[in-house]
């Protein structure tokens, strides 16, 4: 199956999921599942909501992670400070990048708006450098998108 295919279903399932669901961590629980049965060489999926200036953990498939990661710092809190989808093909290469998995070698995070506003993220590792690229990047903030609008606020 082409990679365009896998999100394909990846999203459809959680649209499915999602469908007369609007409790947040209920849609993130199923959201990480989906992403971590559906997506092929990641290592962690999940998802970080914003309180102030932290990021705290929220629901995931993986090995146990930091529970709480600073705005501006790492790969997750960069994204959240630029407001950007941020591709990294080596982490170690990225500097202030925080380590919850040395395994980890590749990220993905996507952040999640509601309207310009910052609530969290759709954080993706894989222990394979180069692991993803813009065709990723699209699918994961469509995906984003999906939550944010069948969900309701993560308080």
């Amino acid at each position: 199956m082409d990679k365009a295919e896998i999100y394909r279903k990846l999203e459809d399932e959680a649209r499915n999921r999602a469908a007369g669901e609007r409790n947040p961590i209920a849609n993130a629980a199923n959201f990480a599942a989906l992403m971590w049965e559906y997506l092929p060489d990641i290592n962690w999926a999940g998802f970080y909501f914003r309180k102030g200036r932290w990021l705290v953990l929220g629901p995931f498939m993986g090995k146990p992670a930091c529970t709480r990661l600073q705005v501006g710092l790492g790969v997750c809190g960069t994204a959240v400070a630029e407001g950007k989808t941020l591709v990294v093909p080596d982490v170690h290469q990225f500097a202030g990048h925080v380590a919850c998995d040395a395994a980890s070698n590749s990220e993905l995070v996507v952040p999640l708006f509601k309207y310009s506003t910052i609530i969290g993220v759709i954080d993706i590792d894989s222990p394979s450098f180069g692991r993803f690229d813009e065709v990723d990047a699209k699918a994961i903030e469509s995906l984003g998108r999906l939550f944010m609008l069948r969900s309701d606020d993560v308080s």
